[in-house]
C-alpha cells in the first residue's frame, strides 16, 4: 500500500466523521443531536455537554484533516522539492542563429 493510498484513506475517513459531527450539531439545539437523547432531562451529561462536545469534536477534526492534508504534500513528494526552470538560464535551450547573407546589388553604372 502506498503512502499516497493511506494519506487518501485517512483523509476519506476524517472527512466522513467531520460531515456526520456537523450535521448532527445544530445551533438552536433542536436538531438530530436533541433526537438521539430522548426526553430534555433524560440525556446523558445534558444539553450543554453534548453541544460543547460536538463543537471540540468539529474542531479537533478539522484539524486533523488539515494536518493530514500537509502531510501527505510533503510524504508524497517524497521530500523532494521541485524546483522550476523559469529563471535557470540553463535550461533555455539555444536558439539556432541563421545568418542572412547580405543583399547584393548589381550597380548598372559599374
Amino acid at each position: 500500500m502506498s503512502t499516497f493510498t493511506i494519506f487518501l484513506i485517512l483523509i476519506m475517513i476524517v472527512a466522513f466523521l467531520l460531515v456526520v459531527v456537523i450535521m448532527v450539531q445544530n445551533p438552536k439545539g433542536g436538531g438530530l443531536s436533541s433526537s438521539f437523547g430522548g426526553g430534555g432531562g433524560a440525556q446523558i451529561g445534558g444539553v450543554q455537554k453534548t453541544s460543547d462536545f460536538l463543537d471540540k469534536s468539529t474542531w479537533t477534526l478539522a484539524t486533523i484533516m488539515l494536518a493530514l492534508i500537509l502531510f501527505s504534500n510533503i510524504f508524497i513528494m517524497g521530500g523532494n522539492v521541485v524546483q522550476s526552470k523559469t529563471f535557470d538560464e540553463s535550461a533555455i535551450p539555444a536558439v539556432p542563429t541563421t545568418e542572412t547573407p547580405a543583399p547584393t546589388t548589381t550597380d548598372p553604372a559599374e
